[in-house]
């Protein structure tokens, strides 16, 4: 690895205060240059990062990081501070297993002081350390870095209303880029948008303070009736009065590819005392004209041409195939072309779970909440009891932030809302943050959910064309990557019914959803060794298809239910309920999954073999209890 003149010198952010103003935009221009030719090589989340190089070079410039503390709001940003923070070397091994993860890690770094991966969580933890700091006597900075599409999420706003209550000093800057993942919606990204393009109101608080400066000795009434008159102009002009009146100073905007004002007002934020937003403006995939063009293709994209930008195909992947996202939005987007109450709601992902022709086709119908999962929820609930069908389509992982609307607005009102959870199971190189490795677990109690996950495109067209004609709450999760899409008109499927895909005497094989595949694998494998054995396409998490699965497991008296989701509360722990039920006390019974949902990040395939979720995995594990050899696999899944 290659590395620039300045670069090469950064081994720690303190020799950033050595280096001249000429020297800073060098190192900028370093930095961009090094993620680039590393990020088309494999991938990440580069978009936001390009554009926040200037100003995390300030950050560490200005504040005594590590003592000094800086979190980073989601994460997608983190590269330049990895970078300078004594990673570049490593850098390289960026989203690998047991290489760098793509977000701010505490075990990673003691540069890195919270973890994230979600959004608006920043601010909270600011202000958490900074009242541990003012509670333990200690002196040090806590600055929160928030993006104008984070500052959406409502936890957002419960830290800055709490910020100013207390008035502790603590520094949050806005990076304002006017994106999250898609184009920011609502109100507040309009109410940012005006600050940054109405400079009326500094030029006149400028004047004004002058014009006050100069008049010596003047009397304590003139000087009230002076602030009287400048809080009334600040209420007709002032778009920044939103934060000040939370409590805040707010300071900005300003340039934020501009190093050396970045740092001039970094540096007044940290002298003033109470709690401070600095207002920074930035542009998303900054220096890199693909990305400046197409900020949310360069958001979290996979390796591709350097010089043009053309994402790289994979050419060993099936033609045909296609992700279950867009499987998922074709197939919703024929239902709703034959049925004008179907909606469509997502939280500033609708490129992401395949709704982006819907949006196009059906604007009237499509809704961008913005990060804002908690509000899709209960939006949702109120379209269905209104007569609509909503279909909420949100990764896994951030469906968990909606917890209470998912029980209490949707379940307990006991309403016909269709939750696609995209992205379920393990998601490779995003880590642990983004896994949707609980789903089963926390949908399961929830009285009246229905819930399946497809095997395969065909399978997902059919259970959403099912969820839509339900009248109860249905959630459907699907795995991140490719399928066959439906190659004929998918059929309904009656609720709770399983699928007997193969015959067998020896061992019963129960899998859902993604691991149906591998299951069938493990089957011809286990075939070659004279082992007979049945496997069943469970299809339903809730409710289970009893008569289906009992009878064989009393036919074939041992089984092995294989996941890909947590052994903790999932499908196999609905199994094991169910057989405790029916009183099959005495079925030799084994379950594959995850046991440690941490694992980090790297290639999908790599941690799924980790776990031993493949056809020879599992496998493995149906021989050694055909032989009766249980704890040939260890209780992490790892191989013995």
């Amino acid at each position: 690895m290659i590395l620039g003149m300045v670069l090469e010198r950064i081994n720690d952010p303190g020799i950033l205060k050595k280096l001249s103003p000429s020297e800073l935009e060098q190192l900028a221009k370093e930095i961009r240059e090094m993620m680039l030719n590393i990020i088309s090589c494999r991938g990440g989340h580069l978009a936001s990062s390009l554009g926040v190089v200037e100003l995390t070079i300030a950050l560490h410039r200005v504040f005594n990081t590590p003592d000094d503390k800086i979190i980073w709001d989601v994460g997608h940003q983190c590269y330049p501070h990895k970078i300078l923070t004594g990673r570049k070397d490593k850098f390289p091994t960026i989203r690998d297993f047991g290489g760098l993860s793509g977000f701010p890690k505490r075990q990673e770094s003691i540069f890195d002081t919270f973890d994230v991966g979600h959004s608006s969580t920043s601010i909270s933890a600011a202000l958490g350390m900074a009242l541990a700091r003012d509670l333990q006597k200690k002196d040090f900075s806590v600055v929160a870095v928030i993006g104008d599409g984070a500052l959406t999420g409502g936890m957002a706003f419960e830290a800055l209303n709490y910020a100013g209550h207390i008035k502790t000093n603590i520094t949050v800057v806005l990076n304002d880029n006017e994106m999250s993942i898609s184009k920011n919606v609502g109100g507040l990204p309009s109410y940012l948008a005006r600050i940054r393009t109405d400079p009326k109101y500094f030029r006149l608080k400028e004047d004004f303070e002058l014009i006050m400066g100069r008049i010596p000795a003047i009397g304590k009434s003139v000087v009230r009736s002076a602030e009287r008159i400048k809080d009334r102009l600040k209420y007709l002009i002032v778009p920044g009065v939103l934060f000040e009146e939370l409590g805040f100073t707010y300071l900005g905007p300003i340039d934020g590819h501009n190093v050396v004002r970045l740092g001039e007002m970094l540096s007044q934020a940290k002298s003033l005392k109470g709690p401070v937003l600095l207002h920074v403006v930035t542009q998303k995939g900054k220096g890199y004209s693909h990305a400046e063009k197409k900020p949310h293709q360069f958001h979290g994209i996979g390796p591709f041409d350097k010089k043009t930008g053309e994402v790289l195909v994979d050419n060993t992947a099936c033609p045909a195939h296609r992700t279950y996202s867009e499987i998922f939005g074709s197939t919703l987007l024929d239902e709703a072309s034959r049925d004008s109450s179907i909606v469509a709601i997502t939280a500033a992902m609708p490129a992401g779970t395949g709704l982006g022709k819907f949006f196009e086709t059906f604007p009237d119908r499509a809704f961008d909440v913005g990060i804002a999962e908690q509000h899709a929820v209960t939006m949702a609930a109120g379209l269905a009891i209104e007569g609509m069908k909503p279909v909420v389509a949100i990764y896994s992982t951030f469906l968990q932030r909606a917890y209470d609307q998912l029980l209490q607005d949707v379940c307990m009102q006991k309403l016909p809302v269709v939750f696609a959870l995209d992205r379920a199971g393990i998601v490779g190189g995003d880590g642990e943050s983004h896994n949707g490795l609980y789903d089963f677990s926390y949908l399961r109690p929830m009285q009246g959910m229905v819930i399946m996950a497809p095997s395969c495109g065909m399978e997902l067209a059919s259970m959403l064309k099912t969820a839509l004609t339900l009248k109860c709450p249905t959630a459907i999760r699907f795995p991140r990557g490719k399928s066959s899409p439906p190659s004929a008109l998918a059929p309904l499927i009656p609720p709770g019914k399983g699928e007997l895909l193969k015959k067998g005497k020896d061992l019963l094989i129960l899998a859902i959803g993604s691991m149906v595949g591998p299951a069938l694998e493990a089957h011809r494998i286990l075939a070659h060794k004279g082992i007979s054995c049945c496997v069943i396409n469970a299809r339903f998490v809730k409710p289970l298809d009893r008569d289906l699965i009992c009878s064989w497991a009393r036919k074939c008296r041992r089984v092995l239910i294989v996941e890909e989701h947590l052994t903790t509360g999932g499908f196999g722990s609905a199994v094991l309920e169910m057989f405790n039920e029916e009183g099959l006390t005495k079925i030799h019974l084994n379950r594959m999954g995850l046991t440690d949902p941490f694992t980090g990040q790297g290639g999908r395939d790599n941690l799924l073999s980790l776990y031993n979720l493949t056809g020879e995995g599992i496998a493995l594990e149906a021989e050694g209890i055909f032989f009766g050899r249980r704890g040939l696999l260890s209780r992490d899944g790892a191989k013995k």
